[in-house]
């Protein structure tokens, strides 16, 4: 595989920021909608893109066939929760701490992956990762003028969100072998059939009198950070593979806490900024143990 080219690094500032843009859109499509609403329409405006693609591909969606349990259970477990999870703690969390505490993703995938997988074992670098990365989470959750008694709860939903994130992905290692287009489309699918009737009857979302930029908000969700970020996704892994893709990660918080910043006024406080460096320094390390491993095998 070739080095990256300014192309390729364009890509990847640019899925980025896309992932990182669904933070502070979920605070905006929380003003006019409900956390299940939120999850339900992220989900079914993400999968329109995705089946395109797969039609326009000739790829087959398996989403109904004999592996239709799987699909559910990573639909349930790796969208409709989460994504259920972080639209409710949004509502009275800052999008930028969001931001930082779903980074922390890649160092609690470390955790679990130690006790589920065979080959991602906790060695010295990951404990590091781990440990820097679980500090700033702490600190993070010490900052008495952005998480206070009201809101500790919607901040640890988020944390809890992030989680489900990953034991989502390792369901997902069940199905490795399917194309990522079809594994996409096909819980997708999954997610919208299992969260739309659970909208329908708990937040009657046809009753709402919405905002016209928490509409908006809305559908740049589901088009953009769960659509299109995922087809973008494919094309840099296609180009440049995973550990260049992973990069990814460092980004996300970073841009996470400006864009809340500019487009939300959201306050930065010293603790946000120490938080930050100390989860983008445990991930690293995190990923330094793995591009080792990687390298060595090859």
């Amino acid at each position: 595989m070739s080095s990256p080219k300014t192309l390729d690094y364009f890509l990847l500032t640019t899925l980025s920021i896309i992932w990182a843009s669904a933070f502070f859109n979920i605070k905006i499509a929380t003003y006019s909608y409900g956390p299940i609403t939120i999850a339900f329409l992220r989900i079914l405006f993400g999968a329109i893109p995705v089946i395109i693609l797969c039609f326009a591909k000739n790829i087959k969606i398996e989403a109904f066939s004999k592996d239709w349990m799987w699909y559910a259970s990573i639909g349930i477990v790796n969208l409709v929760i989460p994504f259920f999870l972080i639209a409710y703690g949004v509502q009275k969390v800052q999008s930028n701490l969001a931001a930082i505490l779903m980074s922390s993703t890649p160092i609690s995938a470390t955790i679990l992956a130690h006790f589920f997988t065979d080959k991602e074992k906790i060695n010295t670098y990951k404990i590091i990762g781990i440990i820097l990365g679980f500090l700033g989470i702490i600190y993070l959750f010490s900052d008495n003028l952005l998480i206070t008694n009201s809101n500790f709860f919607y901040a640890l939903m988020i944390l809890l969100g992030s989680t489900f994130y990953v034991i989502g992905g390792i369901l997902t290692l069940k199905i490795s072998h399917k194309k990522n287009e079809n594994v996409t489309a096909s819980i997708l699918i999954w997610g919208t059939l299992i969260i739309c009737p659970v909208s329908l009857i708990i937040e009657q979302p046809w009753m709402l009198s919405p905002r016209l930029d928490s509409t908006l908000s809305l559908i740049y969700l589901g088009v953009f950070p769960t659509g299109i970020a995922w087809l973008l996704r494919f094309v840099i892994l296609k180009r440049n593979g995973l550990v260049f893709q992973a990069q990814v990660a460092y980004l996300i918080p970073i841009f996470g806490v400006i864009l809340g910043y500019v487009f939300l006024n959201e306050l930065i406080t010293s603790k946000v900024l120490v938080a930050l460096i100390a989860v983008i320094l445990g991930i690293y390390f995190v990923k330094r143990s793995s591009d080792k491993l990687s390298l060595v095998k090859k």
